[in-house]
């Protein structure tokens, strides 16, 4: 805690002052240009990975970037969702998993966690992603770790259309949404194409949506 405790202390007394300013402009309203659900593993930050600043990002993170479908847990995640899409406007969305995930891990094996009923319940919401991983038996366990993180962010990225909010914004043209996956190793980021069916590399030419495209129905 001495660390952190120094750390408060460094941005009241340097940061803040010298941006005194650009805070005073997020009193009033904050205008989040994507709503970024990630895992909570304290390796994963996202302004960092966006070389994005304070206000950029309105955010969820839980152990495994999870989004439980619409109705079946009316919690934390469903109510951030709802006002980032109805009382902020966010027109995008991105589900980012990453490598070397513990939840991921302990989906893979739910015997690990038999002792944290909790976990266990909360990784549910990841059984279709590990029901797919499971049909690939050949595969060594690092590929299917790899494989189940992929799966997962689909997986999330389902239920988050069930979500009325994000449904309509949907329809209506309105909102894209993303699925990446952030690989520790070697720094860099696979977005999902939804056109080819794959996560690739990103690309400043080229960014590809996680979902198809809708435009508003003209009857």
């Amino acid at each position: 805690m001495d660390e952190l405790t120094k750390g408060v202390l460094r941005f009241e007394k340097d940061i803040y002052p010298k941006r005194k300013d650009f805070f005073d402009r997020l009193i009033a309203r904050q205008y989040p240009r994507a709503l970024f659900i990630t895992c909570s593993d304290s390796r994963v930050v996202p302004n960092d990975i966006t070389d994005s600043d304070v206000g950029d990002l309105f955010m969820i993170r839980n152990a495994g970037n999870i989004v439980p479908p619409y109705g079946e847990v009316m919690g934390g995640v469903s109510a951030t969702i709802e006002y980032a899409v109805m009382a902020l406007g966010v027109k995008n969305i991105i589900v980012c998993g990453h490598t070397h995930c513990g939840a991921m891990s302990a989906a893979l094996h739910p015997e690990t966690i038999a002792h944290m009923p909790i976990v266990r319940s909360w990784l549910n919401h990841c059984e279709s992603a590990r029901r797919i991983v499971a049909g690939y038996v050949d595969l060594p366990e690092a590929a299917q770790l790899k494989v189940l993180v992929e799966e997962n962010v689909l997986a999330q990225l389902d239920h988050l259309r069930t979500h009325p909010s994000v449904a309509a914004a949907l329809a209506s043209g309105e909102m894209d949404l993303f699925g990446w996956v952030f690989d520790i190793e070697n720094g860099h980021v696979f977005t999902y194409d939804g056109s080819q069916g794959a996560f690739v590399p990103m690309s400043e030419d080229y960014l590809p949506n996680a979902t198809p495209k809708r435009r508003r129905r003209v009857l």
